[in-house]
């Protein structure tokens, strides 16, 4: 009868606190995601033009078919990367959701679904953590209460194109966050105003490799570049001008990881989804996922 009452015990705990407690394996994760990042133009682009993300890609794990949860939705894709878990949980249901259109099956204490940041914060209280962002509807989705600071671009990124990883790198630089994402927006901007797959998506798919190599030497200039993974994500892809439809160009995108504890595997072939993204970063911050959460980590692409 004790052990009967001691398995229902176990039972009615939250699934978060039964599983194992998580173990850091690096000290830093820097997430570059971009707005309106096809997979498909990885393929397509001279290498020569993309050095530093060609660079990652030879020394880290990467794949060019990892799946967003729906094609050209921008709040409910950029959502499930932080929340770990589909449309049909967080509730972010239209591309510039600004507050859960379904009913969420978890909250936080702050009245959101839990992201990594939000998760973070909770179970390692001394972490730093920043977000820079160009397009406004990402300080809907990040749990502002949770990170230690929130900067959003004003204006049209033409005006100052390099302001927001003029700010990335000032944060490596003084700050050394646990946890810093760079929510770029200028290739979806592109992709409305002149075209996806055009000469002018695959110029600013260039310079965005420049801002990438910047973000590298600005953490190996602080000292971090042996602790310290980078991750290379989209929300979604994007086809002609402007985008709508389901098709492969849509809703596969890039995710390329490097780092020291990351196997330099090059391609993989394993199935992944948008919501993977919160997963692998909590595996790697020693974070224990939430029980709403239903991305994996990936943990077979780490060295340790």
């Amino acid at each position: 009868m004790r052990r009967l009452l001691t398995l229902l015990a176990l039972c009615a705990l939250p699934l978060c606190l039964l599983a194992a407690e998580a173990t850091p394996k690096v000290g830093h994760v820097v997430l570059v995601a971009c707005d309106g990042w096809g997979a498909y133009s990885l393929r397509k682009a001279d290498p020569a033009t993309i050095p530093n993300i060609r660079a990652l890609m030879k020394r880290g794990a990467w794949t060019l078919t990892d799946r967003s949860v729906l094609p050209s939705s921008s709040a409910l894709n950029w959502a499930s990367m932080f929340m770990g878990q589909p449309t049909e949980i967080h509730g972010y249901t239209t591309w510039n959701s600004k507050i859960p259109e379904i009913k969420p099956n978890l909250l936080n204490e702050h009245g959101m679904p839990p992201t990594i940041f939000s998760e973070l914060r909770r179970q390692r209280p001394d972490a730093r953590i920043d977000i820079v962002a160009e397009w406004g509807g990402i300080g809907h989705l990040i749990d502002r209460k949770a990170v230690d600071s929130y900067f959003l671009v004003p204006g049209k990124y033409e005006e100052t194109p390099t302001r927001i990883i003029d700010e990335a790198c000032d944060l490596i630089a003084k700050r050394k966050p646990t946890l810093l994402a760079v929510c770029i927006d200028q290739l979806d901007h592109v992709g409305h105003g002149i075209g996806h797959d055009t000469p002018a998506y695959y110029d600013r798919l260039a310079k965005i490799d420049g801002y990438i190599g910047r973000i590298i030497g600005a953490i190996q200039k602080a000292g971090i570049g042996d602790d310290t993974v980078v991750i290379l994500t989209a929300d979604h892809g994007g086809i002609k001008k402007g985008h709508g439809g389901k098709t492969l160009a849509e809703m596969e995108i890039p995710f390329i990881l490097a780092g020291s504890v990351v196997k330099p595997v090059g391609e993989f072939n394993l199935s992944m989804m948008q919501y993977d993204c919160a997963a692998v970063i909590a595996d790697l911050l020693g974070v224990t996922p939430p029980p709403a959460w239903r991305g994996r980590a990936y943990p077979q692409l780490l060295t340790k």
